[in-house]
């Protein structure tokens, strides 16, 4: 079956709809609070640069490289987090459940373990065989080589990125318990429509990036004239809500993606005729 976009974003909306104000309880609480604690708590790795001077690649990926070496922590208990919010965000998002708001956190909290230790297993091979090739390559003098290495090594990341998208899908909509069953589960779904699928991935993640520019830029020249310590606040709290949405939007896509490839559920279709 091809990847049929138009039906996939109307099956989104229409799920996004259905349970509006319950979603919008998960989204705040797992995805739009932790993001805007971390960024507005967390020290700020750009501190004391002028943004009217970028600063060199290499100063800030070691910036970047400090700050989140501090903060690891957060970084590890946000993810946990927003693993169980995704989770329970698509039990939401589910035709065949009606759950309330601790009802779907129980069945986030129930898949979490599987739904991280699978994209955990996914990092550590691809991690595994980069490194391997990069090491060869280093010896070997050939320092080009490692940079092609990195950025084939991103592509792939790309391409697996939307091959095993609908792990989570499987994990909660078919009730697989078994981390690898979701990886095999999510590749058997995808199969002939990864150029699709990434081409659906990209323009909702570019329209999305056009928009928070365009609300950032705009609200960004407001907070900036309310001094520094406001402005940071008002980025951290504009970025925090795209990414809350971005998250929700996306959630619903593969969750109606999942629908169209899966087919309807046998619950779903008892439902239909009782």
């Amino acid at each position: 079956m091809k990847l049929e976009m138009n039906r996939a974003w109307n099956d989104a909306v229409r799920l996004l709809n259905k349970s509006r104000d319950v979603i919008l309880v998960v989204a705040g609480v797992f995805f739009f609070l932790p993001y805007f604690a971390f960024m507005l708590v967390g020290p700020d790795p750009m501190a004391g640069s002028n943004p009217a001077q970028p600063l060199p690649a290499a100063e800030t990926l070691d910036r970047l490289s400090h700050y989140y070496s501090q903060m690891w922590w957060a970084v590890v208990l946000i993810s946990i987090l927003q693993a169980v919010g995704v989770l329970g965000l698509l039990a939401l998002l589910t035709d065949r459940r009606r759950p309330t708001v601790a009802e779907a956190l129980k069945i986030g909290t129930t898949k979490v373990l599987p739904y991280i230790a699978a994209y955990l297993l996914l990092g550590m091979a691809l991690a595994v065989v980069v490194l391997m090739l990069a090491t060869v390559a280093a010896i070997a003098g050939a320092q080009w080589l490692v940079a092609l290495i990195v950025v084939v090594a991103l592509v792939v990341w790309v391409a697996l990125f939307v091959r095993f998208s609908l792990v989570g899908p499987a994990l909660e909509k078919e009730g697989t318990g078994n981390p690898i069953g979701a990886l095999g589960r999510s590749w058997t779904l995808t199969a002939g429509n990864g150029w699709r699928l990434f081409a659906f991935y990209a323009l909702l993640f570019v329209a999305m990036m056009v928009i928070t520019m365009i609300v950032s830029g705009v609200l960004g020249l407001f907070f900036g004239l309310l001094g520094t310590e406001v402005a940071r606040a008002g980025d951290a709290l504009v970025t925090s809500l795209a990414y809350a949405a971005w998250a929700t939007l996306f959630l619903a896509v593969l969750s109606a993606v999942h629908d169209q490839f899966a087919g309807p559920s046998a619950a779903a279709l008892s439902e239909t005729f009782e």
